[in-house]
Protein backbone atom coordinates (compact mmCIF):
# COMPACT_ATOMS: atom_id res chain seq x y z
CA UNK A 1 0.00 0.00 0.00
CA UNK A 2 1.28 3.57 -0.90
CA UNK A 3 -0.03 7.04 0.17
CA UNK A 4 0.85 10.56 0.16
CA UNK A 5 -0.30 13.22 2.48
CA UNK A 6 0.92 17.10 3.13
CA UNK A 7 1.95 19.19 5.87
CA UNK A 8 2.71 22.73 5.98
CA UNK A 9 5.76 24.45 7.62
CA UNK A 10 5.97 27.88 9.08
CA UNK A 11 9.91 27.61 9.81
CA UNK A 12 12.66 28.39 7.46
CA UNK A 13 14.53 25.25 9.61
CA UNK A 14 12.59 23.34 11.80
CA UNK A 15 11.75 19.39 13.09
CA UNK A 16 8.04 18.55 12.48
CA UNK A 17 6.86 15.79 13.90
CA UNK A 18 4.80 13.07 11.70
CA UNK A 19 4.21 10.00 13.48
CA UNK A 20 1.17 9.90 14.45
CA UNK A 21 -0.12 10.36 10.44
CA UNK A 22 2.52 7.31 9.45
CA UNK A 23 1.21 5.34 12.41
CA UNK A 24 -2.31 6.01 11.11
CA UNK A 25 -1.77 4.62 7.68
CA UNK A 26 -0.01 1.51 9.05
CA UNK A 27 -3.03 0.76 11.18
CA UNK A 28 -4.85 1.32 8.09
CA UNK A 29 -3.40 -1.62 6.40
CA UNK A 30 -3.96 -4.20 9.04
CA UNK A 31 -0.20 -5.46 8.47
CA UNK A 32 1.41 -7.24 11.13
CA UNK A 33 4.74 -8.08 9.89
CA UNK A 34 6.79 -5.84 7.26
CA UNK A 35 8.24 -2.46 7.01
CA UNK A 36 7.33 1.71 6.14
CA UNK A 37 9.14 3.96 4.06
CA UNK A 38 8.61 7.67 4.86
CA UNK A 39 9.75 9.74 1.95
CA UNK A 40 9.54 13.30 1.42
CA UNK A 41 9.24 14.79 -2.20
CA UNK A 42 11.79 17.72 -2.59
CA UNK A 43 15.25 18.37 -2.72
CA UNK A 44 15.78 20.91 0.43
CA UNK A 45 13.60 18.13 3.02
CA UNK A 46 14.59 15.42 4.46
CA UNK A 47 13.12 12.50 7.23
CA UNK A 48 14.72 12.00 10.61
CA UNK A 49 14.36 9.33 13.17
CA UNK A 50 15.24 11.45 16.72
CA UNK A 51 13.93 11.56 20.30
CA UNK A 52 10.69 13.76 21.14
CA UNK A 53 11.08 13.92 24.84
CA UNK A 54 10.95 17.28 24.50
CA UNK A 55 12.08 20.19 21.80
CA UNK A 56 15.65 20.18 23.19
CA UNK A 57 16.85 17.40 20.65
CA UNK A 58 15.01 18.93 18.03
CA UNK A 59 16.25 22.59 18.55
CA UNK A 60 19.87 21.23 18.68
CA UNK A 61 19.99 19.30 15.58
CA UNK A 62 18.91 22.44 13.72
CA UNK A 63 21.45 24.68 15.84
CA UNK A 64 24.16 21.65 14.77
CA UNK A 65 23.37 21.72 11.08
CA UNK A 66 23.30 25.34 10.71
CA UNK A 67 26.82 25.48 12.82
CA UNK A 68 28.20 23.07 10.31
CA UNK A 69 26.73 24.42 7.19
CA UNK A 70 25.97 28.10 7.15
CA UNK A 71 23.82 29.90 5.09
CA UNK A 72 24.63 32.13 2.33
CA UNK A 73 28.32 31.04 1.05
CA UNK A 74 27.53 28.17 -0.80
CA UNK A 75 28.00 28.50 -4.65
CA UNK A 76 24.34 27.40 -5.38
CA UNK A 77 23.34 30.48 -3.78
CA UNK A 78 23.77 32.30 -6.80
CA UNK A 79 20.60 30.43 -8.29
CA UNK A 80 18.34 30.79 -5.57
CA UNK A 81 19.82 31.55 -2.31
CA UNK A 82 19.04 27.92 -0.57
CA UNK A 83 22.53 26.15 -0.88
CA UNK A 84 22.95 25.11 2.46
CA UNK A 85 19.45 23.86 2.29
CA UNK A 86 20.06 21.38 -0.09
CA UNK A 87 23.32 19.84 2.00
CA UNK A 88 21.17 19.80 4.66
CA UNK A 89 18.81 17.89 3.12
CA UNK A 90 21.28 15.21 1.70
CA UNK A 91 23.40 15.02 4.69
CA UNK A 92 20.13 14.17 6.22
CA UNK A 93 18.33 11.76 3.34
CA UNK A 94 15.36 11.79 1.82
CA UNK A 95 13.93 8.61 3.38
CA UNK A 96 13.18 6.31 6.79
CA UNK A 97 12.73 2.79 6.27
CA UNK A 98 11.25 1.05 9.74
CA UNK A 99 9.85 -2.24 10.44
CA UNK A 100 6.52 -3.01 11.33
CA UNK A 101 6.31 -5.42 14.50
CA UNK A 102 2.94 -7.24 15.31
CA UNK A 103 0.87 -4.33 13.66
CA UNK A 104 3.06 -1.62 15.28
CA UNK A 105 5.37 0.96 14.27
CA UNK A 106 8.86 -0.44 15.26
CA UNK A 107 9.95 2.63 17.29
CA UNK A 108 11.48 2.35 20.79
CA UNK A 109 9.79 4.25 23.80
CA UNK A 110 12.05 7.61 22.74
CA UNK A 111 11.93 7.72 18.93
CA UNK A 112 9.84 9.70 16.68
CA UNK A 113 9.63 10.47 12.90
CA UNK A 114 10.41 14.40 11.94
CA UNK A 115 9.98 15.80 8.28
CA UNK A 116 12.96 17.99 8.75
CA UNK A 117 12.22 21.41 7.13
CA UNK A 118 14.95 23.25 5.67
CA UNK A 119 13.82 25.79 3.37
CA UNK A 120 10.44 27.24 4.51
CA UNK A 121 7.95 27.77 5.15
CA UNK A 122 6.01 25.88 2.93
CA UNK A 123 2.23 25.72 1.76
CA UNK A 124 2.58 21.81 1.49
CA UNK A 125 5.04 19.07 1.88
CA UNK A 126 4.77 15.86 0.54
CA UNK A 127 5.20 12.50 2.47
CA UNK A 128 4.96 9.33 0.78
CA UNK A 129 4.33 6.56 3.22
CA UNK A 130 5.07 2.96 1.58
CA UNK A 131 3.86 -0.40 3.51
CA UNK A 132 5.22 -3.75 2.37
CA UNK A 133 4.08 -7.03 4.31
CA UNK A 134 7.05 -9.67 4.65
Amino acid sequence: MQTTFQISTDKHNGLYDITNHVNEIISETKIISGIVSVYVQGATAAIMIQENWDQSVQNDVISLLKKLIPAGVWEHDSQDNNGDSHLKAGIIGPSETIPIIDGKIGLSTWQNIFLCEFDGPRRQRNIVVTVLAV
